[in-house]
C-alpha cells in the first residue's frame, strides 16, 4: 500500500524512490523510521491536496456560471433596448396617426381636377369615413342609423372658382341600410351590450345584410377587363356599347381597352379614359359603379386602382374560381338593369393597409407609402435555403417567432386563397378580422389564429437572422426586408364593397360548394 500512495506523493521526497526504500534488506530500522515518515507526510499533505483539487473544481464552476449569467444579462439589456425603441417608432407613428384624424376637413364646395384640391378632397374623404356622430353628448364610432354618399362627398355646384366643376359629372347618391333577421330595417341599432338589473345581455345584431339604394341615379361607371381574352374583349364591347346607348351612361374603361374598342370601331370615341396616375386618384369623385370583367385577381386589379374609398363594384364571372364573381356574363343586362335600378344587397370585404418601415430610416416618420391589399400580404424566405425568422407583434404583445417558409397575413376575403393552401380556415367574408397563417412552420403546435379588426400587426426580421425576406402584396409589388426592418399592418378604413346576386352568405356558400367542392361525399347508403 505504501508503494500506491509514494507514487502520487513522490515530488516530496526530492531524490527518494519506492523501490530504493523496499529493496535494501540491510537498512532494517531506518527503513521502519523512513515508511512511519512517509505516513506521517501523507496523513498531513493529502487532505490538503484534495482540497486543492475540489477547490480547482469549484472554481472553474464558478466561473461557468459568472460567465452563462453574463451573457443572459448582456441578452436581456440587448432585448429591452430593441423593445423600448420599437415602442418609441411605434408610439410616433400613432401620435402621427393621430394628428392627421383630428386635423380639421376643409369644406368641399367644388370638385376640380387639380392636383392640390385632390389631395384636400383624399384627405376629406379618408375622416369622413371614420363614421363619428354625437350621441348624448358623447361620440360615438359606426353609431349612424344610415350612411349616405352624398354626406361623404359633396356635389359639385358653380361655386368653383376655377370652374373646374364642368369637368366633373354630379355623383350619384344613396344609402346604406342594415337589416335584421332578414327583415328590412333602416334603424341601425346602437345598443349591442345592455346592462340591467346586474344583468350583461346582447341585443340581436343589426348588421346581418347590408342594402345598398340609390337616391339619384347613376350617371358614369368605370369597366375593367381581363387582359388576352378573346371572350372578354367582345363582351366589353357589347356592353360597352349597351350601357351607353340603352342606359345613357358615361363609360371609362382603362386605356388598353380604350385602344381595342377604337380598333374595333371608330365609334367608340365618347369611352373615356386617363392618361396618368395623377387622374387615377380623381377616379373616385367621377365614378359611380365599377364593372369587373373576369375573375378574382381582375377585381384585386380594380380595387388597387382606389387608394381611398371604392365604388360599387359588380363583378362578372369569366375566370377559373371565381369566389368574388357571383354574376354570370350571359345575363349582363338583367344583372346591370337590377343594379342600377337598386336597392341591391352588396358585401363590405375589408383591406389590409400595409407599410414598411425601414432599420435604416434615417428619421422615425421616413416610412414607405401605404398598400392596400384586399387578399393577402406574404412575408416569404424567397429564394434563400434557411428558414424565415420574424418576429410578430399584435400591438404591443409579443405574438410568436415565425421559423419556417414564411407568415400569411390575409383578409377574410382572402381567406379562401394562399392562406386557404397554407392550412387557414375559411371566413365569411363580412367577419372582421385578420388571420395570421404560417406558411410551413417547423413545428408542429404552430396553428393559424384570427386577430381581431382592431390590432396593429408588426412582422420584423431580427438582427440575428440569417437571411433577409421578401414581402408581396396581392402576390404583386415584391420588396425585401432587411434584418431590423419590419412590416406594420392594420385594417384600412376604406373596404370594397361587392354586389351580390341573392346575398353575402347564400353567395359565399355557393361559392365555396362550386369552386372547391367543398365536403362533397357520396351519401351514405340507407339500407347499412
Amino acid at each position: 500500500m505504501s508503494s500506491y500512495k509514494l507514487n502520487y506523493t513522490q515530488d516530496s521526497f526530492g531524490n527518494g524512490d519506492a523501490n530504493s526504500l523496499r529493496s535494501n534488506p540491510e537498512n532494517g530500522s531506518s527503513l521502519a523510521q523512513s515508511e512511519k515518515a512517509v505516513q506521517e507526510l501523507l496523513i498531513q499533505q493529502t487532505p490538503m491536496q484534495a482540497n486543492d483539487d475540489h477547490l480547482i473544481e469549484f472554481s472553474e464552476a464558478l466561473r461557468t456560471v459568472a460567465k452563462a449569467l453574463r451573457g443572459s444579462a448582456e441578452g436581456k439589456a440587448l432585448a429591452q433596448a430593441e423593445a423600448a425603441e420599437w415602442k418609441r417608432r411605434y408610439e410616433l407613428e400613432r401620435s402621427k396617426n393621430q394628428e392627421l384624424l383630428h386635423k380639421a376637413p376643409t369644406p368641399l364646395n367644388g370638385v376640380c381636377a387639380d392636383e392640390s384640391s385632390s389631395k384636400g378632397m383624399m384627405d376629406h374623404l379618408a375622416k369622413s369615413q371614420r363614421l363619428h356622430v354625437q350621441e348624448n353628448g358623447k361620440s360615438g364610432r359606426y353609431s349612424m342609423e344610415r350612411i349616405c354618399s352624398h354626406e361623404v362627398l359633396q356635389d359639385g355646384e358653380s361655386n368653383s372658382p376655377n370652374g373646374c366643376n364642368s369637368k366633373l359629372k354630379r355623383k350619384a347618391s344613396f344609402k346604406l341600410s342594415w337589416g335584421c333577421k332578414g327583415h328590412a330595417n333602416d334603424q341601425h341599432k346602437k345598443e349591442i351590450v345592455s346592462f340591467e338589473s346586474g344583468n350583461i345581455t346582447t341585443a340581436d345584431r343589426s348588421s346581418k345584410q347590408i342594402s345598398l339604394t340609390w337616391e339619384t341615379n347613376p350617371q358614369t361607371v368605370i369597366i375593367f377587363t381581363k387582359p388576352n381574352s378573346t371572350s372578354v374583349r367582345l363582351l366589353s364591347v357589347e356592353m360597352v356599347r349597351w350601357l351607353r346607348d340603352h342606359q345613357g351612361l358615361n363609360v371609362y374603361v382603362e386605356p388598353r381597352v380604350k385602344d381595342e374598342l377604337l380598333s374595333e370601331s371608330s365609334s367608340f370615341d365618347f369611352v373615356q379614359t386617363w392618361e396618368d396616375d395623377k387622374e387615377i386618384s380623381l377616379l373616385h369623385p367621377k365614378v359611380d359603379l365599377v364593372i369587373t370583367l373576369g375573375g378574382d385577381g381582375t377585381v384585386l386589379w380594380a380595387a388597387s386602382m382606389f387608394k381611398g374609398p371604392v365604388p360599387p363594384i359588380v363583378p362578372f364571372s369569366m375566370g377559373s374560381l371565381g369566389f368574388m364573381t357571383p354574376f354570370h356574363s350571359e345575363q349582363y343586362r338583367d344583372c346591370l338593369e337590377a343594379v342600377l335600378r337598386g336597392p341591391i344587397s352588396i358585401t363590405l370585404r375589408h383591406r389590409l393597409q400595409c407599410h414598411i418601415i425601414r432599420d435604416k430610416a434615417r428619421h422615425d416618420y421616413e416610412t414607405e407609402e401605404n398598400t392596400l391589399v384586399l387578399n393577402e400580404v406574404t412575408i416569404d424566405r424567397g429564394i434563400s435555403s434557411y428558414l424565415t425568422n420574424l418576429e410578430c407583434y399584435c400591438d404591443n404583445s409579443f405574438v410568436t417567432c415565425v421559423q419556417g417558409d414564411g407568415l400569411i397575413l390575409s383578409t377574410t376575403s382572402g381567406s379562401t386563397a394562399y392562406s386557404l393552401a397554407a392550412g387557414g380556415s375559411m371566413v365569411h367574408p363580412q367577419v372582421p378580422g385578420i388571420l395570421f397563417t404560417p406558411i410551413c412552420p417547423h413545428s408542429l403546435s404552430f396553428r393559424p389564429l384570427i386577430l381581431p379588426d382592431h390590432v396593429t400587426v408588426r412582422v420584423q426580421v431580427p438582427f440575428n437572422s440569417r437571411s433577409s425576406a421578401w414581402v408581396s402584396f396581392d402576390g404583386k409589388g415584391r420588396k425585401q426586408l432587411e434584418a431590423g426592418d419590419a412590416l406594420v399592418c392594420s385594417i384600412a378604413p376604406w373596404p370594397v364593397s361587392t354586389a351580390c346576386q341573392v346575398e353575402s352568405t347564400h353567395d359565399f356558400l355557393r361559392s365555396i360548394h362550386d369552386g372547391l367542392h367543398w365536403n362533397l361525399r357520396k351519401t351514405q347508403s340507407s339500407d347499412g
